[in-house]
């Protein structure tokens, strides 16, 4: 199984999705060195992108530190949304191009669409899976980003807008048609939002329905769940999203299995360990904001820890890095006081 995505080779077409708040260079960092080949950034509003260019203040929007991707990081696309094709061509060019205001860092691999998003806030513009209620704007939302990046164009939906209105194969052949060359399916509706349960018969019928590579999204948590979805469905590869948070080595799992090979879990050192690095590293490259961005993400990784409950808290109260790193090296000590 292998995915290939414009000059991009995966081997076996491991991804991290996008996700608000939480796929940001620090943490794709981390899931490149468990067995991530591919991740995609926080999605980019392409109308605040080109409202940058146009601004006189000296102030930037937060749009270039999302786009940003670190040097020498492994492939990597930069999600865009918006729903009025001008912007959206507009973006992509100055993506792909590293030319909007404090660009920095490596170019991306790919532009990839935002068909997806629940929030109202973003659906409320028709935007994100907005889309999917009007398949000849998203239509032509991806031919004008086609036209206007020379990198390859994916993009990520879901199952449909409601349960009565299933159109992610119609809607994805009349995608490729536009311009798309790779198309992840969430394997849910808009309105179940992120709700137990996942369509397989949905990823299934759009990999059918399209010759382009059909990636699978949605409730994989583990090696067996990557079986299920890759079995029953023919997808060509997988994204992980909420199945990664507090355990980036649900890719090393994955890769074992599709590699033959025994999975042999991180240790608890190491889990607290990584979880120190992820709080550093958001704490030195975003200073006190980083803290604040750190409490949320960094307690997941204490889940099945003796007096995690505890820690959790602790930690969303905590006010420096120091705190931090206190309290997640505590629960080894507690992990000692029991031996």
């Amino acid at each position: 199984m292998s995915v290939k995505i414009g000059k991009t080779i995966l081997r076996h077409g491991l991804m991290l999705a996008p996700m608000a708040g939480f796929s940001d260079r620090f943490f794709r960092r981390i899931c490149f060195e468990q067995g991530a080949e591919y991740t995609v950034s926080e999605m980019v509003s392409a109308k605040a992108l080109c409202y940058d260019e146009l601004s006189r203040s000296g102030a930037l929007h937060k749009s270039a530190d999302l786009a940003y991707i670190e040097p020498g990081a492994p492939p990597t696309a930069v999600q865009i949304f918006g729903g009025e094709p001008d912007f959206m061509k507009r973006a992509a060019s100055l993506i792909s191009t590293l030319s909007y205001r404090g660009a920095a860092g490596e170019f991306p691999c790919a532009i990839d669409i935002n068909m997806g998003c629940p929030v109202r806030k973003v659906t409320g513009n028709g935007e994100g899976s907005a889309l999917m209620k009007d398949p000849e704007r998203a239509a032509a939302v991806v031919r004008a980003v086609a036209e206007g990046t020379s990198l390859p164009v994916t993009v990520k939906i879901r199952a449909g807008w409601d349960r009565a209105h299933v159109n992610a194969p119609e809607l994805a052949k009349r995608l490729e048609a536009s311009g798309a060359s790779l198309i992840c399916v969430h394997g849910r509706t808009r309105d179940q939002f992120y709700s137990p349960g996942v369509d397989l018969d949905v990823i299934k019928n759009v990999k059918k329905a399209v010759s382009v590579p059909v990636i699978g999204n949605g409730d994989i948590n583990s090696a067996a769940d990557a079986k299920r979805m890759l079995e029953y469905t023919g997808c060509d590869g997988l994204m992980l999203a909420r199945g990664t948070l507090g355990n980036p080595w649900i890719f090393c799992e994955i890769s074992a299995y599709l590699d033959g090979k025994p999975y042999i879990p991180p240790t608890d050192e190491e889990r607290i360990e990584t979880a120190v690095r992820h709080a550093s590293s958001l704490v030195n490259g975003r200073g006190n904001r980083g803290v604040a961005e750190a409490r949320g993400r960094i307690s997941l990784y204490t889940k099945g820890f003796r007096g995690s409950a505890s820690a959790r808290a602790s930690l969303n109260s905590a006010e420096t890095f120091d705190e931090m790193k206190d309290i997640l090296y505590s629960l080894l000590d507690r992990k000692e006081q029991d031996v």
